[in-house]
């Protein structure tokens, strides 16, 4: 796996101006709720952050890509120091790509079209576009690996999440947060499955691996990762990253030690 080039500074207009380019971002940078006219494809080439709209929150490890459509409110937090790659999409070109927020895998071609569009001047005529032709043909073949967290509407559930945002390795029961928040414990499960369109156990879990994927970004050990976010031994944490993430914590983490 080649070394991660050095890009340019970082872009910082947010207004109608789709940011492109990239930079090293410090731990905890957040950059506030904002849209753009065009496509955003947000890459960290080393680091992790997430990506947060209405419709919730997606992490982006440092083998995933997210994708924001035009038009969609958006934040992002930066976790261990990020060198962050950011790729503009005309609107017109955003047609072939999914309309709604996601998160893609990125293999070894579109992880050097990403680095060549933001760390390489243009030379010849029309090459920016032409590498983000081979950009686009990569994501319409690439299928969504969204670790998507979504938020709730209902103040109910909103307390429960709240809640468990706070702690993520809290292990109290669905009833025992249900009289937190003045909610039965029925009412909470129709409602995790109802509007999250998931059980109240997954929902935690999802919330879990995204603070797993934190500690693991920033170097912690696979058994301190699993005590931290809640799993009583490492083995079930290693079964429930797997399945969620499609690999096991320990080869994410030798991934990223090859970036």
């Amino acid at each position: 796996m080649p070394e991660t080039r050095h890009p340019s500074p970082l872009p910082v207009t947010l207004g109608g101006t789709t940011p492109r380019g990239g930079g090293w971002l410090p731990h905890g940078f957040h950059l506030g709720s904002h849209r753009h006219t065009d496509g955003q494809l947000v890459y960290a080439a080393a680091g992790a952050f997430t990506t947060t709209t209405a419709r919730g929150t997606w992490v982006a490890p440092a083998n995933r890509v997210t994708w924001t459509p035009p038009g969609f409110d958006h934040s992002h937090r930066f976790y261990g120091r990020t060198d962050v790659r950011l790729v503009a999409i005309p609107a017109e070109l955003c047609g072939g790509v999914v309309a709604h927020p996601s998160v893609f895998a990125v293999g070894p071609l579109m992880r050097e079209v990403l680095l060549a569009l933001t760390d390489r001047t243009e030379i010849r005529p029309g090459a920016h576009e032409r590498l983000r032709a081979v950009l686009l043909d990569e994501l319409t073949d690439t299928p969504e690996l969204s670790l998507h967290l979504p938020e709730p509407r209902d103040d109910r559930l909103r307390a429960v999440t709240d809640l468990l945002h706070a702690d993520p390795a809290r292990t109290t029961t669905l009833a025992e947060l249900g009289r937190a928040a003045g909610a039965s414990e029925r009412t909470l499960s129709r409602l995790f499955t109802t509007e999250l369109g998931m059980s109240f156990h997954r929902w935690r879990t999802v919330l879990r691996i995204h603070h797993a994927l934190v500690h693991l970004t920033g170097g912690r050990s696979v058994t301190d990762t699993a005590m931290a976010c809640g799993w009583s031994n490492p083995s079930s944490f290693i079964d429930a990253f797997t399945e969620v993430v499609g690999q096991t914590p320990g080869r994410y983490q030798a991934e990223l030690r090859q970036q």
